[in-house]
């Protein structure tokens, strides 16, 4: 009974004193919260107050220090110093991101626990071998672009988020991949490449990939609602409003995708904007800006590029080019000081261009895919006039000094494009219901020609054909889902269509196929997605109960050179009958699986008639023996003995009285 009660108070107090209980000091809290960090500045008592600033601000964001001791010897310090945090974790978490850290050329932190020092130095002088880590087989990641039909992937979430599909696109009917229930508890992503398929869950993030979509990786981030890859797929960042502290930031995290490892965590008050930070085209660089300040972090190791921040007073603005590590941003007038862009080539800083604006209201960014144009679209309010005027810069960011040229429109802008790799732009400009398209080109002269309008459109969106030439002008939403397929090199209207209240557009990488969608998440019937042709042409309607999301699988660039990709297009025709017998077999009512079984079924035929002509012909003796000598294996045999007898058959009589003729 003694024995009971013990154990039932012990169970008790771990109950109700938990938490306290887990503060209770260990025997070697001591030390656990204790780091070495070496390769530290020598510095003389001059320069110690500085140096200790620095090193502060650099190790209090992995949580509190206690602590701070600087060994000298003969008047300076000796390189290395010891930093007590509060925590144990904290100091774990000082050593798995500071180490590594670079300071200056000179000098790159070593960051290791106190109580590292022991193992280090009760190593064995024989050698153990290393155990063997088990290596995880994820499979093809790319397995996807192997298929011999060159079916490119989508995923569909559907029954309000119950059920995640991933689909392989047919112009017949879409060929289901993989299905789950609860896949995502809200909604998924691609990668940029297509490598990983994201799901979101209360706990984290999961990463997806191979043929069977195993788990590659998962990020414990509680409550995340966001989530952004770095081009590269080397990192992923993630945000959550609920956990977030000042000595902790835990609202925003970077992840290395391949390690599963945190490499660094950031406060933000608002996601308004997202993504907060903003990628670099090659993923080198990332970059957040907050008031007055324009702040560029260089990977792997998280740090501030060049240990500081760019003071931009006033900017409202900035983006990466798609195509080189330069930064564009503005900036507002202030006072007697003009409104300016400004294109800054990074890691140097070095300003290549500069553009001063006078009246401005407003400024957009928009780079052309490849970065050879950037268009800042410009709201202006000219003195002595009333109303918005909208003015187009367009920078040609591969020519010598950046030219800059302006283009003037005085209705206002619905929408602005560039076309991918080309250097044509769409603008949609007017107001409803006499909303204008209109497609530009910017020669190399600076000249930029208008090559048609297109008046009275039902449109608010332009979407662009990933590969260029074809984009699809839709009037989504409150313009019920008006369609049209223009094709650019010429300015055609291919098609005009409509799929009532579509919400979504979304092209295929390669550029053949277009998704229309009505999400169940913005209007609760007639939830479906349609497949059309580039041209316009109508093939699917799919209708999902509840549909949420499609989103089609990117592809990675192409290894192939310019050079190649021009004699492949150069000698196609070589290839277009096999092309073309595959189109009209896939066009064949008969799917691919229906074929496959009768060309079995065929195969099977054959081989059986042969083994049945052979016991045919092996058993021809014994019927000449059964039938007297007489072959009567072909229909003209023993003709000499064949009998003709003619039979008649009265088969009806009918009486016709020639008084009636």
């Amino acid at each position: 009974m003694f024995l009971y009660n013990f154990f039932h108070f012990r169970y008790d107090t771990d109950i109700l004193l938990g938490d306290i209980l887990r503060e209770k000091p260990q025997e070697a809290d001591g030390i656990d919260s204790v780091v070495v960090v070496d390769n530290v500045p020598q510095v003389g008592p001059e320069r110690l107050e500085k140096l200790k600033n620095v090193i502060h601000k650099i190790f209090s964001k992995f949580g509190k220090i206690t602590t701070e001791f600087y060994p000298e010897a003969d008047g300076l310090t000796k390189g290395y110093i010891f930093l007590e945090y509060a925590a144990p974790t904290q100091a774990l978490e000082a050593v798995k991101n500071a180490d590594g850290y670079k300071l200056d050329k000179q000098h790159t932190f070593r960051v290791n626990l106190f109580t590292d020092f022991d193992k280090y130095m009760n190593i064995s002088d024989e050698w153990e071998t290393p155990e063997k880590q088990p290596f995880k087989d994820f499979g093809n990641m790319r397995h996807w672009i192997e298929d011999q039909d060159c079916r490119d992937q989508y995923s569909v979430i559907f029954e309000a988020g119950e059920r995640t599909a991933i689909f392989a696109n047919d112009a017949k009917e879409p060929i289901t991949f993989e299905e789950r229930a609860r896949w995502t508890e809200t909604y998924v992503r691609w990668s940029p490449k297509g490598t990983y398929l994201a799901t979101f869950h209360q706990r984290g993030i999961a990463l997806w990939g191979g043929e069977k979509f195993k788990q590659i990786q998962r990020f414990s981030h509680q409550g995340v609602s966001l989530i952004d890859f770095s081009p590269c797929e080397r990192y992923v960042v993630t945000f959550s409003p609920l956990i977030d502290t000042k000595e902790d930031p835990q609202a925003i995290i970077i992840w290395d995708i391949l390690t599963g490892q945190k490499k660094r965590g950031f406060h933000c008050e608002s996601s308004a904007h997202w993504p907060i930070f903003k990628w670099s085209h090659d993923g080198k660089f990332f970059a957040r800006m907050t008031p007055d300040t324009l702040s560029i972090y260089e990977t792997p190791s998280m740090g501030l590029l060049d240990k500081k921040s760019l003071k931009i007073n006033g900017i409202k603005d900035f983006s990466w080019s798609p195509g080189d590590n330069i930064l564009a941003f503005w900036v507002p007038e202030d006072k007697d000081i003009p409104a300016r862009v400004t294109l800054m080539q990074m890691p140097s800083r070095h300003e290549i261009r500069v553009r001063n604006l006078f009246n401005v209201v407003d400024c957009k960014l928009h780079w052309q895919r490849n970065g050879d144009y950037l268009c800042v679209k410009v709201d202006r309010t000219p003195k002595g006039t009333q109303g918005v005027v909208t003015n187009f810069e367009i920078f040609r960011m591969r020519e010598k000094q950046v030219p800059v040229d302006a283009m003037e429109m005085k209705e206002s802008i619905i929408a602005f494009a560039w076309e991918p790799n080309g250097s044509k732009f769409a603008v949609l400009h007017g107001e409803s219901p006499r909303i204008n398209a209109s497609f530009y080109n910017v020669r190399n002269n600076g000249k930029i020609d208008l090559l048609k309008m297109f008046d009275k459109q039902q449109a608010n969106s332009i979407f662009w054909s990933p590969q260029g030439q074809f984009l699809v002008l839709a009037g989504l939403r409150s313009m019920n889902g008006a369609l049209a397929f223009v094709d650019t090199s010429d300015c055609i209207m291919m098609n005009i269509a409509e799929h009532y209240m579509a919400s979504d557009v979304e092209w295929d990488p390669t550029g053949r196929y277009v998704v229309t969608s009505v999400s169940w998440w913005s209007h609760k019937v007639d939830n479906a997605y349609w497949l059309w042709t580039f041209q316009g042409r109508l093939l699917q309607k799919n209708n999902k109960d509840r549909f949420c999301q499609l989103l089609w699988r990117p592809r990675p660039p192409t290894l192939l050179s310019a050079d190649q990709i021009k004699n492949i297009k150069k000698d196609l025709k070589k290839y277009s009958k096999i092309f073309e017998q595959k189109d009209r077999l896939s066009q064949s009512k008969a799917s691919k699986e229906l074929v496959d079984k009768r060309r079995t079924m065929m195969e099977e035929y054959h081989r059986y008639r042969e083994t049945a002509q052979q016991v045919y012909q092996e058993q021809k003796t014994i019927r000449l023996e059964l039938r007297g000598g007489v072959d009567t294996d072909e229909l003209d045999s023993n003709v000499d003995d064949w009998e003709e007898e003619t039979i008649e058959f009265f088969i009806n009589e009918e009486i016709i009285p020639l008084g009636d003729l």
